[in-house]
């Protein structure tokens, strides 16, 4: 039986507008867990950063998720933007169906673009995670991230925990996600 969604749009038995429902509550929330996620497995690597920093803002006053206070590589700091595409969303579901993870990429290539004007002074990577599958190009720079964990470690499965650690994440919003999207009805 249909139901409605916060944002007024009719829901159906499988629950598939929670993941690309714009108001879907826990979006800001999964998206600063996942940022908080990246930025704890930088300072996990012994790489010092900071959330959200500011002088960085593109042109409409949005800035990076983080930044890391030391050089990434060339003498840069990284800077990084989380991003969580639905390959069911209308704009998505070509791409989809044409390969696994272009969605991510896609997604990536629009986030890069993005912060094209601070790319002179900074490393910038765009983390996408598409919410039912892979990870996109970005994963490079997460398993970067996970050799200097193991370094930190001495376990060279930190790659394998942070990729886990980031899709149970992901697993764990998505059922937010479903449950959020169908609203109960107040008993009179």
């Amino acid at each position: 039986m249909p139901d409605k969604c916060h944002c007024g749009a009719m829901v159906d038995a499988q629950g598939l507008h929670g993941f690309v429902c714009k108001k879907a509550p826990g979006r800001p929330a999964r998206h600063r867990a996942l940022n908080d996620l990246v930025a704890r497995s930088m300072v996990s690597g012994g790489i010092p950063c900071t959330k959200e920093p500011l002088g960085l803002s593109r042109s409409d006053g949005k800035r990076p998720d983080g930044l890391s206070l030391v050089p990434w590589k060339a003498g840069k700091p990284l800077t990084w933007d989380v991003t969580v595409i639905c390959p069911l969303a209308d704009s998505c579901v070509a791409a989809a169906a044409r390969e696994s993870g272009s969605v991510a990429e896609e997604a990536a290539t629009r986030k890069t673009a993005k912060y094209s004007n601070i790319q002179a002074r900074h490393i910038f990577q765009s983390v996408a995670v598409e919410s039912l599958g892979p990870i996109n190009a970005s994963g490079r720079v997460l398993s970067k991230l996970g050799r200097k964990l193991a370094d930190q470690s001495g376990d060279d499965r930190e790659i394998s925990f942070l990729f886990r650690r980031l899709s149970v994440l992901i697993q764990r919003y998505n059922a937010i996600l479903l449950h959020d999207c169908f609203v109960k009805e107040e008993e009179e």
